[in-house]
């Protein structure tokens, strides 16, 4: 009862769920029913005529459903500011789902890395269904600070992980670690997303020629926005995006506007870094609408 208690609250707290509750419960209703009465895979409608495969126990995936942009303000900045060719760099890209508005939505190139191979399935078929696959680049690898193999666990859908436990003896696979810098190769992205449960500092570590390149304006990383304080782990990768130039920044998608924070994001699974403020705030004001629900933004 406690986690429906905190997942309905969750859906009726959305921004895009605000003015009509009611039709955010009837969607979930529909959701819970239709799944248990037709099992599978069902292809669900997305942003500016995307499309998501999504099959019961699909967290990520089931919250769009539920919301129709489960990151709203993070996925709308991506919307915004990036253009048709930019490179996106999606890391803990799961079943795609910022790869598909990077690509599908706006024609940008996109870099998707997954290191799970039955997740990367997934997103390989969400590629497919919206006939992206020659704007993708797909890696079924784990990023670090250096070359190796570490152990990652299997069977926790958006909450897999490298097992930093060695008492861990849950289900888990062996999976090849490269550096962003090394699979980038000089390629230079307008935005990352980084969401690799814990992971993100050691990410960065094997990232320092990407963070110095001038066309990188923003990252999107992972925090624990329920907690006020900075882990160390967290503080690691605050200080790496201040060394480089990028603030931590909240974005309001119906201003267009974007607003220096002091420390991480409260509230939110996630902080946005910017840097070159101005470029940004002109791009996302120039950028067209993004169609959602039957809204734009």
């Amino acid at each position: 009862m406690i986690a429906l208690y905190r997942t309905l609250r969750a859906i009726l707290k959305h921004p895009l769920n605000a003015s009509n509750r009611w039709g955010a419960i009837v969607r979930y209703v529909r959701w819970q029913v239709g799944s248990r009465l037709v099992p599978g895979a069902v292809l669900v409608p997305f942003v500016n005529r995307t499309f998501l495969i999504v099959s019961p126990g699909m967290t990520g995936a089931t919250q769009q459903v539920y919301t129709g942009l489960s990151d709203f303000a993070d996925c709308s900045l991506l919307l915004h500011l990036l253009r048709e060719g930019d490179l996106f760099v999606d890391i803990g890209a799961n079943v795609g789902v910022y790869t598909v508005l990077a690509a599908a939505a706006l024609g940008a190139r996109v870099v998707s890395i997954e290191p799970v191979p039955q997740t990367f399935d997934k997103l390989c078929a969400n590629l497919r269904v919206n006939d992206i696959v020659d704007k993708v680049e797909p890696r079924n690898i784990g990023l670090g600070r250096t070359e190796a193999r570490l152990r990652f666990t299997a069977d926790q859908d958006t909450t897999n992980h490298v097992i930093q436990d060695d008492a861990w003896s849950g289900p888990s696979i062996l999976v090849p670690v490269s550096t962003l810098d090394a699979i980038l190769n000089g390629e230079r992205p307008v935005l990352i997303k980084i969401d690799v449960e814990g992971w993100e500092s050691e990410v960065l570590a094997g990232a320092s020629a990407t963070l110095r390149s001038p066309s990188l304006l923003g990252l999107i990383v992972e925090m624990n926005g329920d907690d006020t304080a900075m882990s160390a782990h967290e503080r690691a990768v605050h200080d790496c995006l201040l060394h480089n130039g990028f603030r931590p920044h909240s974005y309001n998608p119906l201003s267009r506007t974007v607003t220096l924070l002091p420390s991480k994001s409260l509230g939110s699974n996630n902080t946005i870094y910017l840097r070159d403020v101005d470029r940004v705030s002109a791009l996302v004001a120039s950028a067209p609408p993004f169609r959602v629900n039957g809204k734009s933004f």
